[in-house]
């Protein structure tokens, strides 16, 4: 609504304050021009679309020549955000990101991953797109109520996106992400370093506080202990007595593997 400024987030009720809609190409067109010629703060967006999936020859016209280090351009999610002036609060992915502004202007606030708690993310199950925001507005931050956030923009790194402008953004790197012109359009591209078929570390999370974050102090610490002698340190000494045929999941994992994991924990959460 015009009273959000752009900010896409929540209302009072901890609602997202926005409608999600599907309409043809055109209709979305003929509001964007609509909303450019009110300017009465009403914004509107479209995000994360596709851009083989919609927008077929637009990659193809425009190639990313990614260059050393980085993924072969079809190893990459291939994404376009178009919109008016709209305002993303704080939130990190998983993938690596490289954001290109295209078209307007955007402005990405930056915060390394260690900064999580001082940004005050909210709920990880209700959420405007998929992750934990931050429930700061960094247009007028409360340091009464939020004072760790004063750390976090100590912290902080701005860059200001034109046409052109590319900007990497690690995984697990927080970004706010502000659109500045009337009319924008970003191209992102996400991968990640490892394999497609090992799991998602989000499921990973929000299953431990089913499932241990309500245990005793005692028995949380005995998990805790179990899950940096599994998971959180790489696993080698928790198989290094075991003969590689008798390692099971313990082994490093492949495709198979990870399918069997996957498998086995769905027969477990059914029950």
């Amino acid at each position: 609504p015009p009273q959000a400024g752009g900010r896409l987030f929540y209302d009072q009720a901890m609602q997202v304050n926005f409608q999600t809609v599907q309409e043809p190409l055109d209709a979305i067109w003929a509001r964007f021009a609509a909303a450019e010629q009110a300017a009465d703060g009403r914004a509107i967006y479209m995000g994360s679309i596709d851009i083989p999936g919609w927008f077929e020859g637009l990659d193809q016209a425009n190639p990313m020549p990614f260059g050393a280090g980085l993924p072969a351009t079809q190893d990459a999610l291939a994404s376009v955000w178009i919109g008016t002036a709209s305002r993303v609060a704080a939130h990190n992915d998983f993938p690596h990101n490289l954001a290109v502004c295209a078209v307007g202007q955007r402005r990405f606030t930056l915060f390394p991953p260690d900064q999580f708690a001082n940004l005050y993310l909210g709920p990880l199950d209700n959420t405007p797109a998929g992750r934990a925001v931050s429930m700061v507005d960094p247009d007028a931050p409360d340091l009464l109520r939020h004072p760790g956030y004063a750390t976090a923009l100590a912290h902080a790194q701005v860059a200001d996106l034109a046409p052109g402008d590319a900007l990497f953004i690690p995984s697990g790197w927080y970004h706010a992400v502000d659109a500045l012109a009337p009319f924008n359009v970003l191209v992102n591209y996400w991968w990640r370093d490892t394999p497609r078929w090992l799991g998602q570390p989000q499921d990973a999370l929000i299953h431990a506080i089913l499932a241990i974050r309500d245990l005793p102090a005692a028995e949380r610490a005995q998990w805790h202990a179990l899950f940096d002698h599994y998971a959180f340190s790489g696993g080698e000494a928790a198989r290094a007595h075991l003969p590689p045929a008798g390692q099971g999941i313990l082994a490093p994992l492949d495709a198979a593997a990870a399918g069997r994991i996957r498998a086995f924990l769905l027969r477990s959460l059914s029950r």
